[in-house]
């Protein structure tokens, strides 16, 4: 598909900040990608957050009547608000109206609702929420998922993972040969858990990935690792700690950098280095996490995401569309299914 023919559905209401902040985040993208966005909401909230010398003629407004709410349970409020704005998004890439979905809104519902509207690829049995982290080695960044869908997973779920990873990391962000790990406690094969073991052992032998290993916690930023794959409940509480650890150092830097003379002389020097630190360290450059595994290109987005993390989202969803992800994870389990048969 042709990158300009790109139509990406916005869940405009979705998000600490919303409507304003998505909309700008999604004027951005339509500006700077060439991309199609459909903002999906309430009409008279979304025109109220644009810009005053906007032609609405050339913003494509989807009405939703109804929006869920983050203390809402998910699939509950999903199915009982069929008219939400993440549903009608969601319906908009089933009619192949929109070719990718963003929502910064309540997580736990953009994934009921990817289920129950566009369902899962064949061959997949649970989706896995999947994202970006910087590592030590510039430009190499390393694939987590999952981190959030599935607290509990079975070993196959696992090898799931790593074949959606291996197809995302090669497609998507350029990697020749991923290389994939385990998380586990240790880099032995009879390290972890009976679970992580069974794991091990299925990764080891499926030849559609090259498995290097088990990767203890120290491995994760190492940039040894392309991918690296876990149960949902271990990848949320690494996700979170990241980006603690993240916003530590970024505001260490800001308080310990300008002290005294020499220090305020030698930052006003270190400041393009100390924008490409953020530019490394900060998840708002890498924008939200891909739900691998369903039928359509899903991102989504964090609940405080404001129009860089946004459009960043929405140029990660425009890859996946452009190198045909689904597509490609598609054949690598045809071929998988092919030789296991």
């Amino acid at each position: 598909m042709g990158s300009t023919g790109v139509r990406i559905a916005i869940d405009a209401m979705g998000g600490d900040h919303a409507p304003a902040e998505i909309v700008a985040g999604a004027l951005r993208a339509r500006e700077e990608l060439g991309v199609k966005v459909l903002l999906v909401g309430d009409p008279q909230q979304i025109e109220a957050a644009l810009p005053p010398k906007i032609n609405l003629a050339q913003v494509e407004i989807v009405s939703a009547e109804e929006a869920i709410a983050m203390d809402e349970e998910p699939l509950s409020a999903v199915r009982r608000k069929p008219k939400a704005s993440i549903n009608v998004a969601m319906d908009l890439v089933k009619k192949q109206q929109a070719d990718a979905v963003f929502s910064a809104g309540h997580s736990g519902a953009a994934m009921a609702a990817a289920l129950l509207r566009l369902g899962r690829l064949p061959g997949i049995d649970r989706p896995a929420i999947g994202t970006v982290f910087p590592t030590i080695v510039a430009g190499k960044p390393v694939l987590i998922l999952d981190v959030g869908a599935n607290v509990d997973c079975r070993p196959k779920f696992l090898e799931q993972f790593a074949v959606m990873g291996a197809a995302y990391s090669q497609y998507v962000l350029g990697t020749t040969e991923p290389k994939i790990g385990l998380l586990n406690i240790g880099e032995e094969e009879s390290k972890g858990n009976d679970a992580a073991v069974r794991a091990h052992q299925l990764l080891r032998e499926n030849s559609q990935i090259n498995f290097i290993g088990n990767a203890e916690g120290r491995d994760v930023l190492s940039g040894h690792f392309d991918v690296i794959v876990c149960d949902g409940f271990t990848g949320n509480v690494l996700l979170k700690f990241a980006e603690a650890v993240g916003e530590v150092i970024l505001q260490i830097l800001r308080e310990e950098l300008p002290q005294g003379l020499h220090g305020q002389i030698g930052t006003a020097f270190l400041k393009p280095n100390l924008k490409r630190v953020k530019q490394r360290m900060d998840h708002a450059e890498h924008g939200g996490a891909l739900l691998l595994g369903v039928a359509g290109v899903c991102f989504i987005g964090h609940g405080s995401s404001q129009a860089p993390s946004v459009f960043n989202a929405i140029r990660m969803a425009k890859e996946a569309v452009d190198n045909e992800v689904l597509q490609r994870i598609q054949a690598q389990y045809q071929i998988l299914q092919s030789e296991s048969g």
